[in-house]
Parts: structure tokens; C-alpha cells; sequence
């Protein structure tokens, strides 16, 4: 492993080391979701990834803005068809023809995308769901495995299903006991067996943090993989966090169908930042110290002890992610939603104290705040306007144990009232509130909770860039220096 040269950049009021070159850990790569009311320009994404050295990114669809950008980058690119998808593509084959034909074939071309696997859906069978992409998943992954194949990429290009660690399940809480969860346990048999036939690897998402997050009782050091946990022992192999134990609960739900050589692939891992008192900074910090580590070790599991190819969730916080399962998931990102790192993580799994490279060329609005007006506030009917803040806005990190639980009655408020005006792009009207709420220029953030100025979104970005290039155009021709033809 080869060591890197370093810098020393300020975060806040803390001075850190940043990476700036070094070789990563091999067989990493990460979620780059999109659910966010003010994305990044891909372009810039895009160079953060290149910044950090991070050569594999999974999509959950494949927005042609993110995919140019993607283009002549040369890294692996894991592509998305969302659930809502799934129907057309079992019902017609020419419509699976179609979307490979557009999302696939189109970008495969010198200087092009280097497409690895096509996601077919995303935790399609997620109990919550009630099993309404039951019947759909896997003619949809036919059809779009026959159309990868008729095009001729099935050298290059492997379908998959990113399924969550809830498909299978052990009755005793050891890996051994691993097997299908029985009301899918036929569909699933179904899959994998189709899955060995034709060479496509199992992608499973897991979550250590839900486990903790679930579970009163869970023992909190199995949720990390420092070796802190308390050991499991099963058929003689050991267990020190629930990652391993999990992962391997998989492989010998496998192993029940027949399959013992199978590829996996874990389509998604992480910690979130915010919404809970689990959910910090500084947990995120110690679960991916712990991660980065034990991938460098290209160790694997006690049952497959060799290198693990993993996708770290998420690069980047989505802000209008549903809350359903926790407000913890809208903060799932390593960085924040400006592309700042939020915590010291070293991808060469070394262990340095150092923090990821921060995007670059991110524009903001104005540096102002809306806040609450002392002057003309009445606290006592003010309720029904800091609902609305908060419903269309994002009010997660007020939850207990968050890094904003911790404001007063008129702090909270203030926090609603800003995060709501800036979702709005700060447009006056969202600052209004009946005359309680007011604009001002000073900082209005409180200790560690952040009351942030929101970023130019990607479109509004391509947007002004566009308008400035007409009238720059137009300028050119009315003065003669270009002539439209």
C-alpha cells in the first residue's frame, strides 16, 4: 500500500490533514444518490470522485446529465433502474431493448461510460413494500439481461438486483442458520439459481447502523468492525461485528440453495451523520476507520475470506430523502450537501487522521439567514407555521440527539424557518411567516448546528450558464465579432 502526500486545509475552527494523493483501498467505490432539492452539478461530483481517488460510483438511474459527465472519466459505473420502472420492463421486452438501447449502448463508445452493472430495481422486496415488486423484479432482470446480451455486452456488462440484507434471515442470530425470508423465498431461489446459470452476481445492501438503530439491546461495539465486539463463535469461525456475521448469514443462505461459489457484491454500506443520538459524526468516523481498514486487509469474512467489492453509502447527503424509515436518512453522505467532508476518513484504509477532498467550484446563494423577527413573533399561533417549514423543508437534525436538539423554542423555530427560505432559494415571500420571520445578513448558526446558506443547484447552474451564453452571443453579433449563419 502506498503512502500519500498531504496538506493541511481549516474545517470550521479545526485545522486537518487532507488527502492528496495515495493509492486506495482496492474494490471501493461509492453511492452517488441524487434525491436532493438542490444537487450538485454533475461535473463537479465528478471531480470529487477524481480528487479522492475514487474510481467506482453506483447510480440508481441513469440521468444522462450525470452519465455525460461520467463520460471519458473512465471509472466503473454500477447504473440504476428505479422500481417504478420495473412493470414496463417485465411486461415488454422491447421496452428493456429500448432502455438498454438508451442507457446502456449510447455510452458505450471511446470516451464513453465504463458501465459494469445495470441495477435492476433497488431493495425491490423490502417487506414495507407488501410485496408489490414481487412479480415484476425478476422478469424485469430478464428481459434486461436478454437485451445486455443481444446487444453484446454481457462480456463487459452484468446485471444485478441490489437487494437489502432483509431477504434472508438466521432464527437463531448466527450465520449458519442463514436462509431466504420465506415469503420470498421461492422468487429468491428462482433468481439466484438464474443468477449462477448466467455468471450475474448477488448485490446486497448492509446496514449495521439499523441494527443498533432497531434494536434496544443490540451491543453496540458489534455494530463497528474495529475488533471491540463482543465474539460470536459458529461451527468454529468467529464473529466480532454483526457486517461479517451478516454477510456471511448470505452465504450460507447460498449455500441452502446449492450455490457455494457465487459473486457478492455489497451495493451499499454505511453510517449516517445526523437525526438520532447513534447517528454522529464521530460514529460515522470509528464505523469507516474500522471498514476502510478491514477492506486494505483484503481479509473478507470468516466464511469467504477473500476481497470484498463494496459501495460505500452515500457520497453526498440527500435532503428530500423520505424520512419514513428515520430522519437519519437524509444525512447518510460523507460529505455534506455543498460537497464539505464531514468527518476524517482515509481511503487508503492507513488509519491517518486525515479528511476526504472537498468539491470544488460549488457556488452559493447569498450569505443570509432567515430568522425569526422577536419584534413581531407570537409564539402562541405560530404552530401551524412551523409545521409547514418543516414539512417542506428539512427539520431532521432537530430530532432528539441530533446536532440540533439542543436550540430553544425561538433557536428552532429560527432553524425551520431558514431551512424552509433556503429550499425556496431564498426567495423573500419565504420569509415571511405572517410577519414573524425576517432576513438578516449575520450568521444566525448556533454552536454546532449549522444553519446553512443553501448552494446553487446543478439545474439552476445549467440554467444561468445557458442565459449568460445567449446574451454573451448576442452581445458578440451586435458588436460583429460573430456572425449567425
Amino acid at each position: 500500500m502506498a503512502g500519500g502526500a498531504v496538506m493541511l486545509v481549516k474545517v470550521g475552527t479545526v485545522i486537518m490533514t487532507v488527502l492528496t494523493l495515495a493509492s486506495l483501498v482496492e474494490g471501493f467505490g461509492v453511492n452517488w444518490g441524487n434525491i436532493a432539492s438542490h444537487p450538485l452539478n454533475p461535473e463537479i461530483v465528478v471531480r470529487m470522485l477524481k480528487d479522492n481517488k475514487i474510481n467506482k460510483v453506483k447510480l440508481f438511474d441513469a440521468d444522462s446529465w450525470t452519465m455525460n459527465a461520467l463520460s471519458g472519466s473512465g471509472m466503473e459505473v454500477m447504473v440504476g433502474i428505479p422500481n417504478n420502472l420495473l412493470e414496463t420492463l417485465a411486461e415488454d421486452y422491447g421496452n428493456a431493448k429500448d432502455w438498454v438501447k438508451e442507457n446502456v449502448t449510447h455510452y458505450m463508445r471511446k470516451g464513453g461510460v465504463n458501465i459494469k452493472y445495470v441495477a435492476v430495481g433497488n431493495e425491490p422486496f423490502l417487506s414495507a413494500y407488501n410485496g408489490s415488486f414481487l412479480k415484476t423484479t425478476f422478469p424485469a432482470l430478464k428481459n434486461i439481461h436478454k437485451a445486455l446480451k443481444e446487444a453484446g455486452h454481457t462480456d463487459k456488462i452484468q446485471a444485478t438486483i441490489p437487494q437489502n440484507a432483509e431477504v434472508y434471515q438466521s432464527a437463531n442470530d448466527v450465520p449458519s442458520e442463514g436462509d431466504f425470508r420465506k415469503d420470498v423465498k421461492q422468487t429468491m431461489l428462482d433468481i439466484v439459481n438464474y443468477f449462477h446459470d448466467n455468471g450475474l452476481p448477488f448485490t446486497v445492501n448492509i446496514y449495521p447502523f439499523l441494527s443498533l438503530y432497531l434494536n434496544k439491546h443490540f451491543p453496540f461495539e458489534f455494530a463497528f468492525l474495529d475488533g471491540d465486539g463482543q465474539t460470536i463463535n459458529d461451527n468454529g469461525r468467529n464473529y466480532d461485528n454483526v457486517f461479517d456475521a451478516n454477510y456471511d448469514t448470505l452465504v450460507y443462505a447460498l449455500k441452502k440453495a446449492g450455490i457455494n461459489d457465487m459473486k457478492i457484491v455489497v451495493g451499499e454500506v454505511g453510517w449516517p451523520t445526523d437525526g438520532h443520538k447513534y447517528a454522529t459524526p464521530k460514529l460515522a468516523e470509528k464505523f469507516y476507520a474500522g471498514l476502510m481498514k478491514r477492506l486494505a486487509k483484503d481479509g473478507g469474512t470468516p466464511l469467504r475470506p477473500e476481497r470484498l467489492e463494496v459501495y460505500l453509502f452515500g457520497f453526498l447527503d440527500e435532503d428530500m430523502k423520505s424520512i419514513l424509515p428515520g430522519p437519519f436518512e437524509r444525512h447518510w453522505g460523507i460529505f455534506r450537501y455543498d460537497g464539505t467532508p464531514k468527518f476524517m476518513l482515509d481511503f487508503t484504509g492507513q488509519g491517518r487522521k486525515i479528511v476526504p477532498v472537498a468539491a470544488k467550484g460549488v457556488q452559493y446563494l447569498e450569505k443570509q439567514w432567515c430568522v425569526v423577527n422577536n419584534d413581531t413573533i407570537n409564539l402562541d399561533v405560530v404552530g401551524p407555521d412551523l409545521d409547514y417549514a418543516c414539512y417542506h423543508g428539512d427539520c431532521t437534525a432537530m430530532q432528539d440527539g441530533s446536532t440540533c436538539s439542543g436550540l430553544t423554542k425561538i433557536q428552532n423555530i429560527s432553524y425551520a424557518f431558514n431551512m424552509y427560505f433556503q429550499i425556496q432559494d431564498q426567495d423573500v415571500r419565504a420569509c415571511d411567516f405572517k410577519g414573524a420571520a425576517m432576513i438578516t445578513k449575520n450568521n444566525a448558526s448556533v454552536g454546532s448546528c449549522l444553519f446553512p446558506v443553501q448552494i446553487v443547484s446543478g439545474s439552476d447552474y445549467l440554467r444561468i450558464n445557458f442565459v449568460f451564453g445567449r446574451f454573451l452571443l448576442f452581445g458578440l453579433v451586435f458588436l460583429g465579432l460573430v456572425t449567425v449563419i
